[in-house]
This record gives structure tokens, sequence and C-alpha cells, in this order.
């Protein structure tokens, strides 16, 4: 449990000095995604986060958040992220960002596609992907033998399934070495979500026991998956960001549904007990 304990800020310090994370995705009617992977960020300690969304839905996510800064890309004609994008995503990654999520709410339309499989291979950062970004990596994983930096993916198990081309069985000795194997012959970190979540570099396994059935609900991986470019942004490294952000999620989760119930949870109640999460965990 040693190195899921977190120590406390110095009291000289800036928002500089925990990290500018970058969340490139949404599209029509999944705007709620990235709004929910930034929140969570900030709350899990990053010190700026910006969310790049397609410029005609700027203004919606600017809606939503205050304390997020917002980014519009280049967009196709169903307002989706553009393959142009690329140039001006990995510029603002050069530029401020330690770390980068993609995927939460993107979508899977055919240019949106192209964009994701360009921004992989010409990333400089390290980079949590997700949701429809899983998806689409999927259709070709050759292209992670092209990625240059660490890569920390985050699938459920469909998404798993996909990128495997088969099942995935349900037992935890399964996942354990379905998650395992397919990150040492891919070179990545796999985050196997699920009960008792599965963390692996492909050598070492953590299996995480925080967490309850509330939380399989909408908004949750969003949750989980800007938690963990929040630890990746403040320079931690890529096993023990996902490790601290999976066990968190889970026990923030668990003080929600104590606060309430788990058939009543939500998403934004993850993000909202964070800091007790995080009081939990910097008491041990």
């Amino acid at each position: 449990m040693r190195d899921l304990t977190l120590s406390r800020r110095h009291p000289n310090t800036h928002k500089g000095n925990y990290g500018h994370l970058l969340i490139v995705g949404a599209s029509p009617g999944m705007t709620g995604a990235v709004c929910l992977a930034g929140k969570a960020a900030l709350r899990a300690g990053c010190g700026l986060v910006t969310v790049a969304v397609p410029c005609s839905l700027a203004d919606v996510v600017e809606s939503k958040l205050t304390e997020v800064m917002t980014a519009g890309l280049p967009e196709t004609a169903e307002r989706t992220v553009s393959p142009d994008a690329v140039e001006q995503v990995i510029a603002c990654t050069e530029a401020r960002s330690r770390a980068l999520l993609v995927g939460p709410g993107i979508s899977r339309q055919r240019e949106t596609a192209v964009f994701v499989r360009r921004l992989l291979t010409a990333l400089t950062v390290p980079t949590v992907v997700d949701a429809d970004a899983l998806s689409i990596l999927a259709e070709d994983v050759r292209l992670l033998k092209r990625v240059k930096v660490p890569l920390v993916l985050t699938p459920h198990a469909g998404e798993m399934r996909r990128l495997l081309g088969r099942a995935v069985g349900d037992s935890d000795e399964e996942r354990e070495k379905v998650a395992r194997d397919f990150a040492k012959k891919h070179g990545v970190f796999v985050v196997l979500k699920g009960h008792h979540t599965v963390v692996t570099d492909g050598a070492q396994v953590f299996v995480n026991l925080t967490g309850n059935p509330g939380m399989a609900t909408a908004g949750s991986g969003d949750v989980l998956a800007g938690t963990i470019g929040s630890f990746l942004v403040q320079g931690i490294e890529p096993f023990r960001a996902a490790r601290l952000g999976v066990y968190l999620h889970g026990l923030a989760g668990d003080i929600a549904a104590r606060q309430g119930s788990e058939e009543s949870l939500i998403a934004s109640d993850i993000i909202e007990a964070l800091p007790k999460a995080f009081r939990a965990v910097q008491r041990q």
C-alpha cells in the first residue's frame, strides 16, 4: 500500500508545479465526457486543464465548466474532431502539456478515426487512451509499434474484446492474464476495468479492491481517465499513476455510495468524493 499514498504539497508552490493536462474529445451529444474528465483531473491535483473539442462545441463545453479551460479544434462536417487538428494538438502538448488524454466522447466517425490514428503516431508526451479512441485503435493495433511515448489504455471488457479480437472471460485469472499479455506484447500499460480492475505493465499486476457496483454508471470511466491523466501530468510514472488513479477512483466511489446509495450514484458523485478519498490516502 505504500505506493498508493500521496505526500502533501510543499508550501512554496504554484499551479504550474502540478502540470497542465490536455484532454481531447467530444462530439455532438457527448460533451459531458470531457467535462467529467476535466473536473476529475483538477480534483486529482493537476494545476491546469485544457479541454480541446470540435470548434462548434467549444461554447457548449465552456458553459459547463468553470475552472477548466477550453480550446476549439478543426472539425468535420459532422462536428467531430478533424484530422487537421493533429498539428494543433501536438503543438499544444509540446508548448505546455506534460501529458494528454484522448478519447472521451470523441466518436468513431470516419475522419475522426483518421485523426486518432495520426495523433497516436505523432505523440510526444505520455498519453491516456480511453473510450472511442480505444475502439479506433482496435481497428489496427499494429499502430502501437509506432508509438514512441508511454501509453495507458483504459478498456472495459467490450473494448478489450475489440482490442484482442476475441471475448474475454469473467474470471479474475483470465482477466489478469489477458491484460498482462497484451501489455507485454505491445509495450503499453493496461487498465482493464471491471470488478477488481486489473492494472499491469506487462510484468507486474495490480488488482484493485476498491469500488462497488454503483460505479457501473455513465461517465464513471471518464472520471477514471481524467484522474489517471492528472497523475501523469504531475510527473508520476505511468504504472503508479494508473494504480493510484484506479485505487482512488474506487475509494471515492465507495465514499459516495456510503453517503447516498449504490443505486443512485452518478459519475459526478465520484468527483465530489475525491477530496475525502485523498485525505484517507494521505493519512495512511
